[in-house]
C-alpha cells in the first residue's frame, strides 16, 4: 500500500466524547486535517432505540462524509455496538470506518483486578459482558456504572463532574490494578478520576482509554505513518448535527479541545 502524505479524518460522536480520538489523531499527526461531526440535537444517544440511534449516528457520517475524508472514526462506544454495521454497509470500501471498543483486553493483560466505569445503559449489557468473557476471562472485573458522569463532562460542568466520580470512586473495589474508561467522555476528565481513586498519596489504579488506539488504527488503515512532529497545519472543520459551525464553548474547556484549535505558535486552525 502506498504511503499517504494528506490526511483527512472524521470522527462522529454524540458529543463531545470525540474530542479524546480527535486529540489522538492530532497528536499522531499535527498536520492532519479534521472533521468533528456531532449530535447536539440528537443527544444523548444512549437512551435511543438502536434503530434510532444508528440512524442518527449515520446522519452524521453522512454531513462528515460530505468533507471527503480518509477515513471515519466512529468516537463512542455506544454507537459502534449499535450503529457499527450500518455505516460500514454504506460507506466502506470507499470510506473506511473505524469502530472504538472499551480496552478491556489490555487492562485485563496484566491480571486483576479491574474494574469498568460506563454509562449505566453499557454496564451490565450483553455487549460489555461479551468483552468481559472474550478478553478478561479468569480476571476478577467489576462493572461500575457512572450516572450522570458523560452528562456533566458534555456541559463542561466542573461540580458535577467531580461529584459523579467522587461517586462512582466509592463504588469502585478497593485494590483494582486497573480501570477502564468505558465512555469516550471520560478520557476528557481522567486527571478527576485518578486523583479520585488514588487519594491521600495512595498511587492510582492504571487508566485504560481507547482514543490512542482508534486514532493509530485509523492512521493504519489508509497506509499513513505517524508524524508527530511534523508542523501543525491541519485544519479542523466542526459539524453540528450537519451544520457547519465553530467548537463549542465547552470543548475548550478541556485540553483535548483546546489543542484543536491553536498551534504551539497560537495559529488558529481552520
Amino acid at each position: 500500500m502506498a504511503r499517504r502524505n494528506s490526511v483527512k479524518i472524521a470522527l462522529v460522536d454524540s458529543g463531545l466524547g470525540l474530542l479524546a480520538a480527535a486529540a489522538a489523531v492530532h497528536r499522531l499527526r499535527p498536520d492532519a486535517d479534521l472533521v468533528l461531526s456531532s449530535d447536539p440535537d440528537g443527544m444523548p444517544w444512549g437512551p435511543r432505540t438502536p434503530q434510532d440511534l444508528s440512524a442518527r449516528a449515520l446522519d452524521c457520517a453522512r454531513a462528515a462524509a460530505a468533507h471527503r475524508p480518509d477515513a471515519l472514526i466512529v468516537a463512542c462506544n455506544t454507537a459502534s455496538v449499535h450503529a457499527l454495521p450500518a455505516l460500514r454497509a454504506e460507506l466502506e470500501p470507499v470510506l473506511p470506518v473505524i469502530g472504538t471498543v472499551p480496552a478491556i483486553k489490555p487492562a485485563a493483560a496484566g491480571g486483576g483486578p479491574v474494574a469498568i466505569w460506563a454509562t449505566p445503559a453499557t454496564t451490565g449489557s450483553p455487549y460489555q459482558r461479551a468483552l468481559i468473557r472474550d478478553f478478561a476471562d479468569g480476571v476478577r472485573v467489576a462493572e461500575v456504572a457512572c450516572p450522570g458522569l458523560a452528562d456533566a463532562v458534555q456541559r463542561a460542568d466542573l461540580r458535577a463532574v467531580r461529584d459523579a466520580v467522587a461517586d462512582a470512586a466509592s463504588r469502585t473495589p478497593r485494590g483494582v490494578r486497573a480501570v477502564v474508561l468505558g465512555c469516550t467522555h471520560y478520557e476528557l476528565v481522567s486527571e478527576h478520576i485518578r486523583a479520585a481513586l488514588g487519594p491521600a498519596g495512595t498511587p492510582p489504579p492504571a487508566l485504560y482509554g481507547s482514543a490512542g488506539a482508534v486514532a493509530a488504527q485509523a492512521l493504519r488503515r489508509i497506509g499513513a505513518d505517524p508524524a508527530p512532529g511534523a508542523a501543525p497545519t491541519g485544519t479542523l472543520t466542526v459539524l453540528l448535527s450537519g451544520r457547519e459551525a465553530a467548537l463549542p464553548a465547552e470543548a475548550l474547556a478541556y485540553p483535548e479541545g483546546g489543542a484543536l484549535v491553536t498551534t504551539p505558535a497560537g495559529v488558529a486552525l481552520g
